[in-house]
C-alpha cells in the first residue's frame, strides 16, 4: 500500500507539472520570454518536489510549497478570459448572427470566399433569409487527413435545391497563429462557429488544401424534420451567443464534434454519448450503427460512394456546387 500511494503522488505531480508548465508557457494567447522564464521555474519547483518526496524531513514543506504555488497557476489560467477583440486572420474576421422574424430566420455574414490557394483568397460574405419550413434535413460532412480516427466534421443545412448552409466549428485564430492540439488545451484559441456557403468551406478542403490533402465525405442524416430544426435552431442560437459572450474552444471538451453533440440535445431522442465522438472519425460508424444514416448498404460501400473529392474538384466554382456535390443518388 504504501508502495501504491507514493506512486500515486508521483504520477499526480507529474500530471500537473507539466499542466502547470504547458498553462505558463502558452499564458494569455502569448509565450514571450516571461513565460518562458516562468514556465521553466514551475518545472524546477516541481522537480524539486519530486526530489522531496523521498526524504521524510522535506516532503511536507516540499508539497506545501509547491500546492501552493500551483494553486496561483491555476487562479491565473482560471483567470484568462475570451475576447472577440484580437487580431484575427482574415478568415475570421467576421462572426455570422441570426436575426428572427416568425418562422423566418435571415443570417447574416454567411461566408462564400473565392479561393485561388489555401491561404490566397477574395473575402466575401452575403446575408440570406431561410423559411425554417422549407429545411428538408441536414448533412454531414468528415473530412480526414491523419488516418480513420481523427477527422473534422461539418454540418450542412438542407433547404431544397441549391439552398445549402454549411456550419463548421473550429479554432478561431489570430493572425499568425497556427493550430495546436496541445494549444487547444490551454484556453489558447476561441470558438468559432463558421456559417458558409458550401462552395466556401467544402470546396477549400476538396480543392485547394493539399499540404496535407484532405478527403471529404458526404453523409445524409436520417431524422425526424423537426429535430433538424431544434438543432438549426440551436446551432443559431449558440452562434448569437458567441457575438455576445465569447468561449474558449477545447481540443476535447469544445470541438469540432463533442460541440455538434451537445447542440443535439435540443433533441430528446438524440444519441448516447459514445468514445466514437471522441475519436471523430468514427462518427459516420457510429450513425451508421444508430440507424442515423442510410442502411440499405454495408457501411464500407456507403462510406465509398461518400466520397465527395472527385465531384467537388469537377464542380469546383460552379454556382450549383452543393447539387454537383450530392450527384450520386447514394448520399
Amino acid at each position: 500500500m504504501r508502495w501504491i500511494k507514493a506512486s500515486a503522488s508521483v504520477l499526480i505531480l507529474l500530471i500537473t507539472i507539466l499542466w502547470g508548465v504547458c498553462a505558463l508557457y502558452f499564458g494569455d494567447s502569448a509565450t514571450g520570454w516571461p513565460q518562458r522564464v516562468l514556465a521553466a521555474l514551475f518545472a524546477l519547483l516541481g522537480v524539486a518536489t519530486l526530489i522531496s518526496l523521498a526524504f521524510a524531513r522535506w516532503r511536507k514543506y516540499g508539497l506545501i510549497a509547491y500546492g501552493t504555488v500551483f494553486g496561483l497557476v491555476l487562479l491565473y489560467w482560471l483567470s484568462i478570459a475570451p475576447s472577440n477583440q484580437r487580431h484575427w486572420q482574415a478568415d475570421a474576421e467576421k462572426l455570422a448572427y441570426a436575426t428572427f422574424e416568425g418562422d423566418s430566420v435571415t443570417v447574416h455574414d454567411i461566408r462564400n470566399f473565392d479561393y485561388r490557394s489555401e491561404f490566397d483568397y477574395r473575402p466575401a460574405y452575403y446575408t440570406k433569409t431561410f423559411d425554417l419550413n422549407k429545411l428538408q434535413g441536414v448533412d454531414l460532412f468528415s473530412v480526414y487527413w491523419m488516418g480513420p480516427a481523427i477527422a473534422h466534421t461539418i454540418l450542412s443545412f438542407d433547404f431544397g435545391g441549391n439552398d445549402h448552409l454549411a456550419i463548421s466549428i473550429e479554432a478561431r485564430k489570430e493572425q499568425g497563429e497556427g493550430y495546436s492540439t496541445i494549444k487547444g488545451f490551454f484556453r489558447q484559441y476561441e470558438l468559432i462557429y463558421f456559417v458558409a456557403d458550401e462552395r466556401d468551406v467544402i470546396r477549400l478542403r476538396t480543392n485547394y488544401r493539399n499540404n496535407p490533402p484532405e478527403q471529404v465525405y458526404l453523409y445524409k442524416l436520417q431524422g425526424p424534420i423537426e429535430n433538424a430544426k431544434r438543432l438549426f435552431l440551436e446551432y443559431l442560437r449558440k452562434i448569437n451567443e458567441l457575438n455576445e459572450k465569447p468561449a474558449f474552444y477545447n481540443t476535447l471538451l469544445d470541438n469540432c464534434t463533442t460541440a455538434i453533440w451537445m447542440r443535439t440535445l435540443a433533441n430528446r431522442d438524440h444519441l448516447s454519448f459514445s468514445w466514437k465522438i471522441l475519436l471523430s472519425g468514427y462518427v459516420p460508424e457510429y450513425l451508421y450503427e444508430a440507424q442515423r444514416l442510410d442502411t440499405g448498404l454495408p457501411f464500407s460501400e456507403l462510406q465509398r460512394q461518400a466520397l465527395i473529392n472527385p465531384l467537388a474538384q469537377t464542380a469546383d466554382q460552379a454556382v450549383d456546387f452543393s447539387m454537383r456535390i450530392r450527384s450520386k443518388s447514394n448520399h
